[in-house]
């Protein structure tokens, strides 16, 4: 029998149309008899688009009310990750399995000025530097809005991933992510987890994983959802 419904939640600056149905993840699940369900993060793709900082304060709750009353699994990228993380060390009940990618040491030791040029690079559209050069390039993607992608970046009570919230997390977990992304290493977090296991993506960045062959594999066995 089919198994349970399966949460893609996608990255900073795309959209759910982009990350996962454009890559095919929608398409192979679908293949398994699995039901996607697909949301875009506020500020991205079809959700609103505020920009008032103030208004992205509890963005997770929107996730939160796409999903019905049976547990879910659950595939998150990189901001998508954080929201469904900090869902399931709070709402455990509500999750049997999660994949994160994309994150990692990020979680606990955040670079203020690199945060900062983030920003700069989402609102003014320029920059030099080749990282930032990406962020800068996104907002010019099809229904994005710069301002909106800048409030999302600057919201309030950004959340605190501590020892007491990662122990909230009842549930197993697969971490993945890339050898050359900058969110990384993942090793603090999957240590501070109860119940997780380490996939490493040889030679991939941050900004390559979505489409990935190892992560795809990587979470549809861990979800056991492969197609028949």
């Amino acid at each position: 029998m089919p198994g349970p419904d399966v949460l893609l939640v996608h990255g900073f600056g795309t959209s759910f149309e982009a990350t996962w149905r454009n890559n095919g993840w929608v398409d192979l699940l679908g293949d398994a008899g699995r039901t996607v369900v697909g949301v875009d993060l506020l500020g991205h793709g079809t959700a609103d688009k505020p920009v008032d900082p103030e208004a992205y304060r509890d963005l997770e709750d929107r996730i939160l009310g796409e999903l019905g009353h049976d547990p879910v699994d659950a595939i998150g990228f990189s901001a998508g990750a954080m929201a469904v993380l900090w869902l399931a060390a709070h709402h455990a009940h509500r999750f049997h399995r999660i994949v994160l990618a994309g994150v990692g040491r990020n979680l606990f030791e955040r670079d203020v000025e690199r945060g900062r040029a983030v920003v700069e690079a989402v609102q003014t559209g320029t920059a030099t530097d080749p990282e930032m050069r990406y962020f800068a390039d996104l907002p010019d993607v099809a229904g994005a809005d710069r301002e909106a992608l800048a409030a999302f970046l600057q919201r309030p009570d950004r959340r605190s991933f501590t020892p007491e919230v990662l122990a909230g997390v009842s549930l197993p977990v697969r971490v993945v992510i890339g050898e050359r992304d900058f969110a990384g290493p993942a090793d603090p977090l999957v240590e501070g987890l109860p119940d997780a296991e380490l996939v490493v993506l040889p030679g991939v960045d941050h900004f390559a994983t979505p489409k990935d062959f190892g992560f795809i594999d990587a979470a549809l066995e861990f979800l056991d959802a492969q197609p028949f």
